[in-house]
C-alpha cells in the first residue's frame, strides 16, 4: 500500500509511553547493553549503550538477514570453496558440499558457522567485500548509525564494530522477518547439506533459550577482543523487549535480570483503532464502506499507557467498485513521535459496494421491456 498514491485522510491522538517511576535498575557486568521495547524502540535500560565496540558473531544477525531478504532460499548450489576455509566455529561445511540459503541461515543461527557466513555472503553478493558494502547499506536504511561492518561473520576486521544500541535495532529489524524469527528460535533443528546431501542435527549456542521462559532469540558471539557477546528477544503477555549485552562474562545471568526488570516495568497495551473509518466507493451500488484493521498492535508501555502514540489513517481519495470484504483499501500508520513503529492494512468490513449490475439502471431496464414487447408482438 506505499506504493500506492495516498493521501492523509486524518491524524488521530492516542493515548503515550509517559515516564514513570522507575524500579530500582539492575547491577550488570557488561562493559556495554541495553534493554528495548520491540514496537516502539523505547530503551527502557542503558549503560554505554553508545559506545562503539565489537560485536563478535551477533555480526551474523546482519548476514542471516540480507541472505533471507536475497529470495531462493531452497535452491541447491555448491559452496564457494575458497570461502569455507575460515578459523572458529563452523557448521561443518566441506569442499563441494551442496547447501541452500535457508541451510547457511540454520548454519549461522545455531552453531554460529563463519564457514556458513562467509558462503552466505558469497553466494548473495558475489564476494565479502561486496556483501559488507550491502550490510551497511542495510544498516543504514535501519538507522544503525554507529556501526561498521567488515566481515559477515563477525571476525575481526579493521574498524568493524556496533554499539548496544545498534544492535538492538538490528535485532528489532530481523525479529519482523518471519523466517528469521523461526529459525533463531529453536534449540535444534536438523539440516540438510553435504555431497550428496543428508540430514544432520546442528545445536543452538544460545542457551537462554532453555535458560530463561519467553526467550526467542537471537544470537550468541564471542571474540577474545569483543569478549563474550549476546544479542536475545524474549516475550511476555504480547509484548517483546530485546536485550543486548557486549563484553559481558556474565551475559545469561544478566539478560534473565534485565528481563525481570524490563517486564516490571512495562504493561501490554493494545493501540486502539479509529472509530467511523470509512473508504469513498466510485461505481457502485454505495456511496461509502466501513473499514476495519487487518490487525491490532499490541506494545509494551509503562503502566499501560500510551499517550504520545499517534494513528496516520493513509487512503486514496476513492476505490473503485466492486469492493469485497477483506479487500485492502488503506493503511493504519502508528508513530511514537516521529518514528514509524507500526503498520496495518485497513480492510473493507462488508460487502456493500458491489458493482451495479446493467438490469438495475434505468435505460437498461427500458431496453429490455421494449425487446420483451417486441418478440411478444410477434408470436
Amino acid at each position: 500500500m506505499r506504493r500506492m498514491v495516498s493521501v492523509i485522510m486524518g491524524m488521530v491522538l492516542l493515548t503515550g509511553l509517559a515516564p514513570v517511576d522507575a524500579k530500582a535498575a539492575p547491577t550488570v557486568s557488561a562493559q556495554a547493553c541495553v534493554l528495548m521495547e520491540a514496537v516502539t524502540g523505547e530503551v527502557l535500560f542503558a549503560q554505554n549503550a553508545y559506545e562503539k565496540r565489537s560485536m563478535a558473531s551477533t555480526t551474523k544477525i546482519m548476514t542471516t538477514l540480507l541472505t533471507l531478504e536475497s529470495g531462493e532460499l531452497d535452491r541447491e548450489f555448491l559452496v564457494d570453496n575458497a570461502a569455507i576455509h575460515v578459523e572458529g566455529s563452523s557448521m561443518g561445511l566441506q569442499e563441494n558440499d551442496i547447501v541452500t540459503k535457508r541451510a547457511l541461515c540454520y548454519g549461522m543461527l545455531l552453531p554460529s558457522g563463519n564457514d556458513a557466513a562467509n558462503a552466505a555472503a558469497v553466494a548473495v553478493a558475489g564476494s565479502i567485500p561486496a556483501f559488507a558494502e550491502r550490510m551497511n547499506a542495510r544498516a543504514k536504511e535501519i538507522g544503525m548509525t554507529r556501526t561498521c561492518f567488515v566481515t559477515p561473520s563477525g571476525l575481526e576486521g579493521e574498524g568493524h564494530g556496533s554499539s548496544a544500541y545498534d544492535m538492538a535495532l538490528l535485532a528489532r529489524e530481523a525479529m519482523q522477518n518471519a523466517d528469521f524469527r523461526e529459525i533463531c528460535a529453536q534449540p535444534e533443528a536438523r539440516v540438510c547439506f553435504g555431497n550428496p546431501p543428508y540430514e544432520r542435527t546442528l545445536y543452538n549456542s544460545n542457551k537462554l533459550l532453555t535458560m530463561y521462559d519467553g526467550v526467542v532469540g537471537v544470537k550468541t558471539g564471542f571474540t577474545d577482543e569483543a569478549g563474550r557477546c549476546l544479542v536475545s528477544a524474549c516475550e511476555r503477555d504480547g509484548v517483546m523487549l530485546l536485550c543486548v549485552t557486549l563484553n559481558d562474562p556474565d551475559d545469561w545471568q544478566d539478560h534473565g535480570k534485565l528481563y525481570d526488570f524490563g517486564f516490571g516495568e512495562v504493561k501490554a497495551a493494545e493501540l486502539p483503532v479509529p472509530e467511523g473509518l470509512t473508504q469513498t466507493i466510485v461505481g457502485g451500488c454505495a456511496e461509502q464502506i466501513a473499514l476495519q484493521a487487518g490487525e491490532r498492535v499490541t506494545i509494551g508501555a509503562k503502566h499501560g499507557d500510551t499517550s504520545g502514540v499517534t494513528a496516520r489513517v493513509l487512503l486514496p481519495p476513492f476505490a473503485y467498485a466492486p469492493v469485497a470484504e477483506g479487500d485492502v483499501l488503506g493503511e493504519l500508520v502508528y508513530y511514537c513521535g516521529e518514528r514509524q513503529i507500526a503498520s496495518v492494512p485497513l480492510l473493507a468490513a462488508e460487502d456493500g459496494a458491489m458493482a451495479e449490475k446493467p438490469e438495475q439502471s434505468g435505460l437498461w431496464a427500458r431496453l429490455m421491456g421494449w425487446l420483451k414487447g417486441m418478440l411478444g408482438a410477434g408470436e
